[in-house]
């Protein structure tokens, strides 16, 4: 295809699902990748911890991955989705080694692998505490290398309309309005973390993706199976960062306000217990003492280590006056990841033809009620590599390219209204955190419905801030009414 504004293949999203996806491509495949912000603004870049693999057998095993991410789910796991992401991850951590993606290593040049919540077995690689920054690092100059590869920034994208053989994306940028065609389409637009008043996520995670394919028709599966992480920083200005699994899986203790420890109260696995169990743990501690006062202690290991093996988290902990060889972190749990999403196939296919979802919005089935710890972006990479190859048979066996037609832009209106969004957090957060509360989600129910029906049905303007509201109420609205027929 030569025409500019038509593509064999649209990847919405700029994360290591994205990136990835684009680089299984030839140089003879026009592929466009849009990033709602910049080109590092996403989920996989903020990525702490590393990628789970079992790349030494000797004293690890593709069972024994496979039995820690079904305990970590809830065993609710996919068991087909669970094999092709143990048994075919390894070869992908490779790859993204021979692309330039650095990991740590020993004195003997070894993969230095590190411990986190859930695992049995030391097989996360990592980068120092910024293992999701150094793969978008090494994939992004890859991607910016290929001629076959347009990257857009700062896109938004507006509306996904289904045309033959493939579809129109309706795009936002520097405020102008525009389309491109595509023959297939990769929704990688990460998570929902924003629809929470405290989440780690990132400016950009707020559901568009899975908003965009359920208005289109595409199932969307257990979207409120969201994951809690239980030590984010707390601090007083309600700053949230995440303080890695794996400050825990090298020694840390969890402490209540009075300094003991308490996890022996709640699980025999102690801190190192799946996410879901340790932040369900510190409510119920908070509940028995009263106080929302939690902290980290790993003072007791060596200072030179520490910084060198968390500089990111050693930084932006000082930031708060907290030095972590000589003082306790604050944490408390806030929103993180979620398991659900869009629903597809062991290909990242929807019901949707010519649709694909990877990474974070996506519901392989992976991880189930829970997500193990490290799985995430080895999911990113497996999925959205085998989407890539499905997208390549589907091209093979002859293919009938999308064609551009005209397409009427009119997207004016009136300005959004001021604390929409807030409101929408404001009742996430009091209805659907940790411990649901019965109650409050059917009432955030009633609450949110009304506020969908206000954006869809007033004459808004379609701008960036209008789309995330919508994208926001939208998924809001799927999580807390699958939460109240669930309860």
């Amino acid at each position: 295809m030569t025409e500019q504004n038509v593509y064999d293949v649209l990847i919405v999203g700029s994360g290591v699902a994205g990136m990835y996806g684009a680089l299984q491509f030839d140089e003879n495949t026009r592929v466009m990748i849009l990033s709602k912000y910049e080109k590092t603004t996403s989920n996989s870049n903020l990525a702490q911890g590393g990628v789970a693999a079992v790349l030494d057998l000797e004293d690890d095993s593709y069972d024994l991955h496979v039995k820690d991410t079904f305990i970590a789910g809830r065993h609710e796991n996919d068991p087909e989705a669970v094999d092709v992401l143990v048994h075919e991850g390894p070869e992908d951590v490779r790859n993204t080694m021979a692309l330039g993606v650095r990991y740590d290593r020993d004195k003997n040049g070894a993969l230095d692998k590190t411990l986190e919540g859930g695992h049995c077995r030391r097989r996360i690689v990592h980068y120092k505490d910024c293992t999701g920054a150094e793969l978008v690092r090494g994939l992004l100059a890859q991607v910016e290398a290929r001629k076959n590869v347009v990257y857009s920034e700062n896109t938004v994208l507006c509306r996904l309309v289904r045309v033959r053989s493939g579809f129109r994306a309706d795009l936002l940028k520097n405020g102008e309005y525009f389309s491109v065609f595509c023959s297939y389409c990769m929704l990688c637009t990460g998570g929902i973390g924003r629809v929470y008043r405290y989440t780690t996520n990132p400016k950009s995670a707020t559901g568009d993706g899975i908003r965009i394919a359920y208005e289109l028709g595409a199932s969307v599966k257990n979207l409120s199976y969201i994951q809690f992480h239980p030590t984010a920083f707390n601090s007083e200005d309600g700053e949230q960062f995440l303080i890695s699994e794996s400050v825990r899986g090298e020694g840390a203790y969890l402490l209540n306000c009075n300094g003991e420890r308490f996890m022996d109260r709640y699980d025999d696995r102690l801190e190192l217990a799946p996410r879901d169990v340790v932040s369900k743990s510190i409510i119920l501690e908070s509940r028995r003492t009263g106080s929302n006062k939690f902290y980290l202690d790993i003072r007791h290991e060596d200072a030179d280590f520490l910084r060198e093996r968390f500089p990111a988290i050693s930084e932006g902990c000082m930031r708060y006056g907290v030095d972590i060889t000589k003082d306790l972190i604050p944490v408390f749990p806030c929103q993180h990841y979620l398991m659900g999403g869009i629903e597809v196939d062991i290909d990242a296919k929807t019901n949707i033809p010519r649709l694909y979802a990877c990474g974070e919005c996506a519901n392989t089935g992976v991880h189930g009620k829970n997500r193990l710890a490290s799985n995430s972006l080895l999911e990113a990479l497996v999925f959205s590599r085998r989407a890539a190859e499905d997208i390549k048979r589907c091209m093979a066996n002859g293919y009938a390219g999308v064609q551009a037609l005209p397409a009427n832009l009119d997207f004016s209106g009136a300005p959004l209204p001021d604390g929409i969004v807030s409101e929408i957090r404001g009742i996430m957060q009091r209805a659907y955190f940790v411990l649901p509360d019965a109650a409050g989600i059917r009432f955030g129910l009633k609450q949110i419905d009304n506020i969908l029906k206000r954006l869809k049905g007033g004459r808004f303007a379609c701008t960036a801030a209008y789309v995330e509201a919508l994208s926001l109420a939208t998924v809001a609205y799927i999580v807390l009414k699958e939460a109240d027929e669930r309860i």
